[in-house]
């Protein structure tokens, strides 16, 4: 399959069906296919040749969309840039996957001519704002009404589509490189199900750089559906969008559910005004999900039918979904069962599979399996084995393949639907001049699911503070890694061969949320 098929298939058979509504204005499919065939041959004259990697530095548009075809219809590879991150993390990410044009909006302009006079691939600055241009850069909307359109290039199949970049255990991201199969394939099946068809309408309301709204945005081109965007989630925006625009399906990651539960509960003046009627279904997943949580939501959007996927950014990203039905009884605890098409089973150390309701890795095998981390071969190696993707997480299996994920084998943190390795927060911290010894783990958190907690082991005579420690880390890692509580120990716990036992400081916070 290739990305830019539900595109052409619009072109063909609804070319004036409504593809977009952005900041009150419309889009007809016709009219957006011309500015991505203009877009693409833009991007051939700036020099982009097959599989040569362009980023996107941004808020959610209409922009974003045409970014995320234009690029493959010109032959090249997408690189969304996660807006959350530092400038050092958006460097490496652009240096290590060899971008050299990145296209920007206003939000991010100045970061970005910061970002170019350290970057060593960078060759064009595309300017996707409002204003006025600032110097060095060009203008996006110049270059698409100047520029004539172009053929699609084609890229299918397993043509790298993208390099989508997750938290690192070193410090530093790894970019997964997911193929046209892989992105297609994670489309097909929500088309299958029925989530998505022509005559509906999805909100972008999570960051259209994280792979789990880009999923949904193949998968409404593929359907021909509509695409309805708010530049980023705000809860009275997001509600009144709903309100106004009557989407049918919304995507959210649980602490994006707990924010706006929150906001209505504050504002009942306000939310009398909402009317979510429309939502036929509500996504959710990225992230660890309370039992309050999830009633308090079924309730709120009684409308909808929900549906919670379970997966990663190397499977494209979905493994599992718990399909409406299931919505019920103990299965609420589950993440439900593998998706069309993929093989998912829970696995001891050795790789064989376990008794049905004992704790083992979930691994999966399947066309959403990633191509590999880029420039990572070891890493690749070690996570897909004979066709299997080591998801590093620990879960059980019952009867009926439902999954319920127990715990976390590798040392990675779900805050707010972002991944977060402990081992990056502690790089972080141990550069820090008070700290000796650091643990870091993620602790739950009404708000955001997991939260990132510190445990530390001062230098003789240093006094640590929190705010000491954030400022400290601000400077080398994202915001929504740094950690948002600490203790102080003596010593840390450790096994016989030295190696901290973090199952021991979790222990005290298995009880209550932060």
């Amino acid at each position: 399959m290739h990305m830019t098929l539900g595109l052409h298939k619009a072109l063909q058979q609804r070319p004036d069906a409504e593809a977009i509504r952005f900041m009150g204005r419309s889009t007809t499919y016709a009219q957006f296919g011309a500015r991505v065939a203009r877009l693409a041959g833009a991007l051939r004259a700036l020099g982009v040749k097959d599989g040569e990697r362009v980023a996107m530095y941004s808020l959610n548009s209409q922009r974003y969309l045409e970014y995320d075809l234009a690029v493959p219809w010109a032959g090249g590879v997408l690189v969304p840039v996660n807006i959350r991150w530092s400038a050092a993390e958006v460097l490496y990410s652009l240096d290590d996957s060899g971008c050299e044009i990145l296209i920007v909006d206003d939000t991010f302009k100045t970061q970005a001519a910061s970002l170019a006079k350290n970057a060593k691939t960078l060759r064009h600055l595309i300017y996707a704002g409002d204003g006025e241009t600032p110097a060095g850069m060009l203008n996006y909307e110049t270059l698409v009404a100047q520029t004539e359109p172009i053929d699609d290039a084609y890229r299918h199949g397993e043509d790298l589509a993208g390099i989508f970049y997750t938290g690192g255990t070193t410090g530093f991201p790894k970019g997964v490189m997911l193929s046209h199969n892989n992105l297609g394939a994670a489309a097909q099946i929500s088309v299958q199900l029925g989530i998505y068809g022509p005559g509906y309408t999805y909100l972008h309301a999570m960051p259209m750089f994280h792979l789990a709204d880009f999923a949904p945005t193949i998968a409404l081109f593929l359907c021909g559906g509509a695409h309805t965007i708010i530049p980023m989630y705000e809860p009275r925006l997001m509600l009144q969008t709903i309100t106004a625009e009557r989407p049918n399906v919304l995507l959210m990651a649980p602490t994006l559910m707990q924010m706006t539960l929150d906001w209505l509960a504050a504002n009942p003046e306000a939310a009398r005004e909402m009317d979510l009627s429309s939502l036929q279904y509500v996504l959710y997943g990225a992230s660890s999900i309370s039992q309050t949580l999830l009633d308090r939501t079924l309730t709120v959007f009684r409308s909808a039918k929900f549906i919670q996927g379970y997966g990663m950014t190397e499977l494209a990203p979905t493994a599992s979904l718990l399909m409406p039905d299931d919505h019920r009884g103990t299965l609420l605890r589950s993440a439900g069962r593998a998706v069309s098409g993929v093989e998912l089973k829970i696995v001891d150390g050795q790789g064989h599979e376990v008794p049905r309701g004992t704790v083992g890795e979930v691994v999966v095998r399947g066309p959403n399996v990633m191509l590999g981390y880029w420039n990572k071969p070891e890493e690749t190696a070690k996570a897909v084995r004979n066709g299997w993707m080591h998801t590093g997480d620990g879960a059980t299996m019952d009867d009926a393949g439902y999954i319920f994920i127990a715990d976390r084998i590798k040392d990675m943190i779900i805050t707010g639907g972002e991944n977060v390795y402990s081992g990056e927060v502690e790089n972080a911290l141990m550069s820090h001049p008070a700290v000796a010894q650091c643990a870091v783990i993620g602790v739950p958190s009404e708000r955001w699911g997991e939260a990132v907690h510190a445990v530390i082991v001062p230098k003789a005579g240093a006094k640590v503070e929190l705010a000491s420690i954030q400022a400290h880390c601000r400077e080398l890692i994202a915001g929504y890694k740094l950690p948002r509580s600490f203790e102080v120990r003596s010593a840390l716990p450790m096994s016989s061969v030295g190696k901290v036992l973090k199952t021991e400081l979790r222990k005290s916070f298995a009880a209550e949320p932060a």
